[in-house]
């Protein structure tokens, strides 16, 4: 069930456009899911007017702590980032439907492009934590793409999670090209892909598995401005008709998918 919670900035990482914010809450946090987001509130900015949606990136109950990783794109993004630690944070959480858990057996490719890459390690962490899923599970591997390397952020926390493969389209790190021309596509079985990036980019990986016969969701980032399906701004054409992200999403399998 979502939360208005109060957060507190205890530690930042800047990277190129982007920065990771731990922020730690004074009470309970309530349960969330891979691949849910949060609304946050965006303060001494007078031309953001709504809060932000922003994936949750990695979930500490223990220490009732959060960590975002946003994406500086217009003002809104820019003062989230430009927050300095002890700043006070105003959060609405757990937003939206998350991923499926995978199933007993399955190999399991999470793919994410640039800042798509935010919502993938809290879920493999989850599905690493889910008692009938860890002894069970082959590989959770990770396959994270770039237009160049400075783009690929935080290798290390994926690393530490999974087997992470590389592409980028300078080939400046890992094989150069698309995450759709990696040469895993030959030599992996996958059973399982989920996916968060650009839509270009999933609509490709969309096709590739739809190719291979591969089970695929998404995460999609249309704009949302409510984030509980009231306004109607983040609405995806879909083989259901007209659907909010927000609120139906941000996952979808591409099965419900007009691709």
């Amino acid at each position: 069930m979502k939360q208005i919670i109060d957060f507190v900035v205890i530690d930042k990482q800047t990277f190129q456009r982007a920065a990771l914010l731990k922020l730690k809450s004074s009470t309970p946090l309530p349960e969330i899911r891979g691949g849910q987001f949060a609304n946050v509130r965006v303060d001494g900015c007078d031309k953001a007017y709504l809060r932000r949606p922003i994936s949750i990136h990695d979930v500490d109950y223990q220490n009732n702590t959060i960590d975002l990783l946003i994406q500086e794109k217009h003002e809104g993004t820019k003062t989230l980032c430009a927050l300095s630690v002890g700043a006070n944070v105003n959060i609405v959480l757990p937003l939206g439907n998350g991923f499926t858990m995978p199933e007993k057996d399955d190999n399991v490719l999470l793919i994410g492009g640039g800042i798509g890459i935010a919502p993938l390690l809290y879920f493999a962490k989850t599905i690493q934590s889910n008692i009938s899923c860890r002894d069970a599970i082959h590989r959770i591997s990770f396959l994270l793409g770039g237009r160049t390397d400075s783009d690929l952020m935080l290798l290390d926390r994926f690393r530490s999670v999974g087997d992470v493969f590389i592409t980028t389209n300078d080939g400046s790190l890992g094989e150069k090209g698309f995450v759709t021309d990696h040469s895993l596509w030959n030599t992996m079985k996958i059973n399982k892909i989920y996916a968060c990036g650009p839509m270009p980019m999933m609509k490709a990986v969309a096709k590739v598995a739809r190719e291979k016969g591969i089970w695929c969701e998404v995460s999609l980032e249309n704009q949302m401005a409510c984030g509980i399906g009231a306004c109607l701004c983040c609405v995806e054409n879909t083989k259901e008709g007209n659907l909010c992200v927000c609120k139906e999403g941000p996952v979808f399998n591409i099965e419900r998918l007009l691709w």
